[in-house]
C-alpha cells in the first residue's frame, strides 16, 4: 500500500481507533492497518501514542468483563517494539493546550496531538476527523483512505 510504504523510515502517531481495528479484526479496516502494523513489527515505521490510548482501549474490554482482551491491549501498547506509548507529562499537557487554543480540539485530541509532536512524529494515523491538521504533522485518515484518492 503505497500510504504505507511513504511512512517507512518515519515515526507516526497513533490514535485509538486504528488500534481498535487491528486487535479487534474490524471487517473494514483491517486490511489498510493489518500492512501498517505488520511495517511496525519489521521496524520499517515507528509508533508514539499517548497512554491515553491504554485507557480509552481498556474500557470495552472492563465494561464486558474481558480481561483477555484487556490483557492483548496491554500486551500491545507496553510491550511491543517500535511502539512507545507515553505519559501524559507537564510538556504534554502544555502542548496539547496551545493545541488545543490554537485549532480548537477536544482534550483526548489535542493530547494525542501533542504526544505525536513530542515523540517527533510526523505523521498522525486516526480514523476521526476531529483531529485538525497542524504544522509538520499530516494526519492520515483511515476512511479518507479507504475512499481512496
Amino acid at each position: 500500500m503505497e500510504w504505507i510504504k511513504k511512512l517507512h523510515g518515519s515515526t507516526v502517531g497513533l490514535d485509538t481507533a486504528p488500534l481498535i481495528y487491528f486487535i479487534e479484526r474490524h471487517p473494514t479496516y483491517l486490511r489498510l492497518v493489518y500492512p501498517f502494523f505488520e511495517s511496525v513489527e519489521r521496524g520499517e515505521i515507528q509508533i508514539v501514542t499517548s497512554m491515553l490510548t491504554l485507557t480509552e482501549v481498556l474500557v470495552h474490554p472492563f465494561k464486558h468483563g474481558d480481561q483477555g482482551l484487556a490483557d492483548l491491549y496491554s500486551d500491545m501498547l507496553l510491550n511491543t517494539g517500535h511502539l512507545i506509548a507515553l505519559p501524559v507529562s507537564a510538556k504534554i499537557a502544555e502542548e496539547a493546550a496551545r493545541i488545543r487554543a490554537a485549532y480548537g480540539v477536544k482534550t483526548p485530541n489535542s493530547i494525542q496531538l501533542a504526544t505525536a509532536r513530542i515523540g517527533n512524529a510526523t505523521a498522525f494515523l486516526t480514523n476521526d476527523r476531529g483531529f485538525a491538521p497542524i504544522p509538520g504533522l499530516e494526519v492520515i485518515v483511515l476512511e479518507q483512505v479507504l475512499a481512496g484518492p
